[in-house]
């Protein structure tokens, strides 16, 4: 036996290994659970032969191409001038490995391609990015460019992704793995509502809390794809890509250009431990002002308080409302600009109105400081309504195809990103409102899709214009939202500290949608809003108790007017906001676990290794008679003290099904051997629809 030339690179929990033969593309060993890579035979050495195969046998490679052997799908596809598509042979010119990052140069010697494949360790996870250079003698037309191109293994079983749309995003979609081919891809120039182009690949047997897990997300806010193919060898192969317009991407002589970053994380913990690694990622990931997270504040937004009804008096009433209940930030929602009394026009003037606000933004922000609580602002800078000085004035400045009206969208155009002109005004416009008052926090917002597309230049764009004004107002918190949570991705996560999870805040909606960002993104980011009742967005009624306990799963705030409730009920609320402020040290920056029990029961556990918050929730009516107990497979090992800490239950602290044990569980912590947690249950009483018991673990090493 003669060993492989192995390269390999591990994140703890896992191992990605090549077999490189010096000259062509290095060949895949093994992404999955870690192992030890060294004195292994050759691929080609265990490889068994196959019938109607190519008689020169090619293992699958880091870069598959067409014409070489391989039939998997190509991971690059390039143009001449006149649009022939060329035949490209890449010759391996180096692998570099180092303990946190594995690099591979690839060169086409005839066109003066260059490649590089950059795989590094991220948090527990990997970051995968590709890029291109052209050191040929003419220019090339990139038709097709994929960021990573991933094995995985014959014994996984089903892949969870989600859709979604505005106010019913996150949507999980369970289905088996592809006998041909599988595809999830988004075309309206944003992330969309079903959330970041990504998915969870469970190998046989994996549920939340075992077995492996593969999870990926594309790092990209525009359009994007991601694809997996079986191959009639047994296994299937993971693409990610950005989705590139023909003739978008031209590489002319000695540029370059790199795809979107791809996370992966791999886990033997199953759905939750895959979580945690994107968790990890994505804290890496996100630049704070001061350069670490404060503790989140309680938000309230005026929104669907006042919707566009408002002016500095009605804000200055509500602020102080905001303030009485333990409000931290205040957030002054759309309508505060020239021309703004609905939203059909003003967007892309930005001056605060003369009526509303004769003497600017800064009385107001100044009152709400000295109530004690930070000033935000809404904007939505890319857009632009045709009834606005900015669209008399420049009218070329929004997407358009020349000849054709461009479609209208709640009564807005899309700026073009691509040009600086474009990208210098908005940023004087935003530099001159962040100068003019104390505005800590901007909710940026952006309400339609691309229509027409403006491409991938157009997310370069708009990524330019957040960094500008990040680097020129560094203190400045930015939330991400589109049309509720249209734009959550990993791409837009250098930029931004919070996204907006959906415009529906219905409690029994929340509840899966938020167990869907959790999938990729971590709590504290999270936007989870109490909103009235009825819902807005939905109509249904829901207790108060009810719709706070699911929003303090996130970063906690409130879309009502607190003086417009009812004394006992804006108390209630008040209790709400003392409680997200005694335990958001453990609903953020911690690990989360999901789970499910019996009888439609859903848990929550949010916090650290030796003490948690766990949320046992019911949604819908229970068809059994009585509550069984729910295991709880993180509890394994030592010893737990468990207290009830607040019950969303309508009607009561608890149902009047409830035994005494359970009213003393409310007033004193109880002791649980962790196996019985984990193997026979937590004890818990019966609980009609709509309602949540809030426990509190501590752990007795």
């Amino acid at each position: 036996m003669t060993p492989a030339d192995i390269v390999a690179l591990h994140s703890g929990i896992a191992s990605l290994v090549l077999e490189t033969d010096r000259e062509r593309v290095p060949l895949w060993r093994h992404l999955g659970l870690s192992v030890e890579a060294h004195d292994i035979p050759s691929i080609y050495q265990t490889r068994g032969t196959a019938t109607f195969s190519m008689d020169a046998d090619r293992a699958p490679d880091v870069f598959p191409l067409p014409g070489d052997g391989s039939f998997l799908r190509p991971a690059l596809l390039v143009c001449d001038k006149e649009g022939k598509m060329l035949d490209l042979t890449l010759d391996c010119t180096g692998v570099d490995s180092a303990d946190d990052r594995l690099t591979c140069d690839f060169s086409d010697r005839k066109h003066g391609l260059q490649v590089r494949v950059d795989y590094r360790t991220i948090s527990g996870g990997f970051r995968i990015e590709t890029s291109l250079q052209n050191r040929g003698s003419a220019p090339l037309s990139v038709q097709h460019f994929a960021s990573c191109s991933l094995p995985l293994p014959a014994h996984c079983e089903r892949i969870i992704s989600w859709r979604g749309r505005h106010n019913a995003e996150f949507v999980e979609c369970l289905e088996p793995m592809p006998q041909q081919g599988w595809s999830r891809q988004n075309r309206r120039g944003l992330t969309g509502h079903g959330g970041p182009c990504g998915a969870y690949v469970l190998a046989k047997g994996a549920d939340y809390h075992s077995g492996l897990v593969f999870a990926t997300q594309l790092a990209w806010a525009g359009d994007g794809r991601i694809t997996i193919e079986r191959d009639d060898e047994g296994f299937c192969t993971l693409q990610a890509e950005a989705l590139f317009q023909p003739g978008e991407v031209i590489l002319e002589q000695g540029s370059s250009c790199s795809a979107p970053p791809v996370l992966l994380a791999i886990s033997d913990a199953g759905r939750n431990g895959a979580m945690a690694v994107m968790h990890a990622m994505a804290r890496d990931i996100a630049r704070w002002p001061g350069g670490e997270m404060t503790p989140r504040p309680v938000h309230l937004n005026s929104w669907e308080a006042v919707y566009f009804a408002h002016d500095e008096k009605r804000i200055g009433e509500l602020a102080k409302a905001a303030a009485s209940i333990g409000a931290e930030r205040f957030v002054l929602d759309d309508g505060w600009f020239s021309g703004r009394g609905n939203d059909t026009a003003g967007l892309g003037d930005w001056i605060p109105d003369p009526v509303k606000y004769p003497d600017g933004l800064a009385p107001i922000a100044a009152k709400v400081q000295r109530l004690g609580m930070q000033f935000g602002l809404w904007v939505e800078p890319e857009m632009v309504n045709p009834d606005s000085d900015l669209y008399r004035a420049h009218p070329d400045w929004a997407l358009t195809i020349d000849g054709r009206n461009p479609p209208t969208a709640r009564n807005q155009l899309v700026l073009d990103m691509r040009r600086e002109d474009v990208r210098d005004y908005l940023l004087g416009r935003l530099d001159a409102i962040l100068r003019s008052a104390p505005i800590s926090y901007l909710k940026w917002d952006h309400n339609r899709d691309h229509s027409p597309s403006g491409g991938a230049e157009q997310i370069r764009g708009s990524y330019a214009l957040f960094a500008a004004l990040r680097k020129a107002h560094p203190k400045v918190e930015i939330e991400s939202c589109a049309g509720g949570g249209g734009r959550i991705n990993a791409g837009i996560l250098e930029y931004v500290h919070r996204f907006w999870t959906s415009d529906n805040i219905d409690a029994l909606a929340r509840i899966p949608m938020q167990r869907g960002f959790l999938a990729f993104m971590p709590p504290e980011m999270m936007g989870a809003h109490v909103g009235a009742s009825p819902s807005h967005a939905t109509g249904r009624v829901q207790s108060l108790d009810f719709r706070a306990a699911i929003a303090c799963q996130g970063h906690f705030g409130i879309e009502v007017d607190p003086a417009a409730m009812e004394p006992a009920e804006r108390e209630k609320l008040a209790g709400w906001v003392r409680f997200y402020k005694e335990w958001r040290h453990l609903i953020h920056g911690g690990k989360v676990l999901l789970g499910e029990a019996n009888d439609g029961l859903v848990w929550q556990a949010q916090g650290t290794q030796d003490e948690l918050l766990l949320w046992v929730i019911r949604a819908g009516h229970a068809e059994d008679r009585r509550a069984q107990p729910v295991p709880l497979p993180f509890a394994n090992g030592g010893n737990w003290q468990v207290r009830i800490v607040r019950s969303a239950v309508s009607g009561g602290v608890l149902t009047p099904r409830a035994t005494p044990f359970f009213h003393d569980l409310h007033n004193r912590p109880h002791g649980f051997a962790g196996s019985w947690l984990a193997n026979s249950g937590l004890p818990v009483p019966a609980l009609p629809a709509e309602s949540a018991i809030i426990f509190h673990l501590k752990a007795q090493r």
